[in-house]
C-alpha cells in the first residue's frame, strides 16, 4: 500500500491571513481526501485566492498549519511543489513560443522530457496544434495549454482556479469532461468557480467561504438539502385557465400522486412545477451574494 493512500491529500487547520486592515481568511479548518473534487466557493473578496496561494506555496500564513500530501507549504515548500499543478485565471503563455515549446521550456523547470510533453498534449486532445504559435490560439485551446502545462509533473493535486471562466458553454463542457477523467484517475482536484452549475456538477462536497470563513461545507444534495426540498405544485385551474387551488407536496408523496390520479380521472384542467433547490440558492443563502 501506498504511504499516503490513508492520508487526506490537503490538511488546512486554523489557517489566518491578513493584509494591514484586511482579514483575508479567518482560522480555516478544512481537509480535502485524495481523489476529490472539492469545490471552494465564495463571492469576490472572500478569501479564495488567499487560500490558494497559500496551499500553492506562494504566500505563507500568519497563523496556522497546512500540508499537502503530509508536507507542509512553509516547512517543506519543495516537497509540497512537486505535488501539485496549478492552472490560474489569468492565461499566462508565452505567445510566441509554439504550443510544444512552451510546454517543452516548463518540462525542462520540471526535469521531464519530450515524452511527459506529448503524454500532455495528447491528453487535452491539442497534438494536432502542438506547431502552432501559443498565442493565436482560442481561449478554449489556451485553457488546455494551461492544463496540459500542469499535468507535466504528474501531480497528485490540481488546483483550478475559475478555469472555465469566459468559455463558450460547449468549450467548458468538454473542459469540464477533462477535470472528471482526472478525478476518475485519482487526481485531487481543488476547484474555484462562480459557476454554481459547474460545481454541482463536478463536485464531491463544497466549501462556502465568506469574509474569510468558512460558512458551510458539504456534498452539493445535502447543501442543497439545508435550505428547502424539492417540492412538487399543482395547480388546479378552472374552466377558463386560472388557478383555482394550489398544492404543494414532496416528489414522492403519496398524497400527490393520488391527487394527479383524481384530476385526470375528472378531466380537471391542472399544471405541475418543480421547484428545485440549486446551488446557486445555497450560495446566496450562506453567502448573501446575488451572482447576477
Amino acid at each position: 500500500m501506498n504511504k499516503f493512500d490513508n492520508m487526506k491529500t490537503i490538511s488546512v487547520k486554523n489557517l489566518s491571513k491578513r493584509y494591514r486592515n484586511i482579514q483575508a481568511i479567518d482560522s480555516l479548518t478544512f481537509e480535502v481526501d485524495r481523489g476529490e473534487i472539492f469545490g471552494f466557493l465564495g463571492p469576490n473578496g472572500a478569501g479564495k485566492t488567499t487560500t490558494i496561494k497559500i496551499l500553492t506555496t506562494q504566500i505563507r500564513p500568519d497563523e496556522g498549519e497546512a500540508s499537502i500530501l503530509g508536507h507542509d507549504v512553509v516547512k517543506e515548500s519543495d516537497k509540497a511543489r512537486e505535488k501539485i499543478g496549478v492552472v490560474f485565471e489569468e492565461q499566462n503563455i508565452y505567445p510566441r513560443l509554439s504550443v510544444f515549446r512552451n510546454l517543452m521550456f516548463f518540462a525542462g523547470l520540471y526535469g521531464k522530457n519530450r515524452e511527459s510533453v506529448e503524454k500532455a498534449l495528447d491528453f487535452v486532445k491539442l497534438s494536432h496544434r502542438a506547431k502552432d504559435d501559443a498565442g493565436k490560439l482560442s481561449r478554449g485551446l489556451k485553457q488546455r495549454l494551461l492544463i496540459a502545462r500542469a499535468l507535466l509533473n504528474d501531480p497528485d493535486i490540481i488546483f483550478l482556479d475559475e478555469p472555465t471562466v469566459g468559455l463558450d458553454p460547449h468549450i467548458a463542457r468538454d473542459i469540464r469532461s477533462i477535470f472528471k477523467t482526472l478525478g476518475e484517475q485519482g487526481k485531487t482536484i481543488f476547484l474555484t468557480t462562480h459557476y454554481m452549475e459547474e460545481a454541482d456538477e463536478l463536485c464531491r462536497r463544497v466549501a462556502i467561504i465568506n469574509d474569510g470563513k468558512i460558512v458551510k461545507l458539504d456534498t452539493p444534495s445535502n447543501l442543497k438539502d439545508s435550505i428547502g426540498e424539492t417540492k412538487l405544485k399543482i395547480k388546479i385551474l378552472d374552466p377558463s385557465g386560472k388557478i383555482e387551488k394550489e398544492e404543494s407536496f414532496a416528489p414522492d408523496s403519496l398524497e400527490g400522486a393520488r391527487l394527479i390520479e383524481e384530476l385526470i380521472r375528472s378531466k380537471k384542467p391542472y399544471k405541475l412545477d418543480v421547484n428545485r433547490v440549486t446551488l446557486e440558492d445555497v450560495f446566496i443563502h450562506y453567502s448573501g451574494v446575488n451572482l447576477d
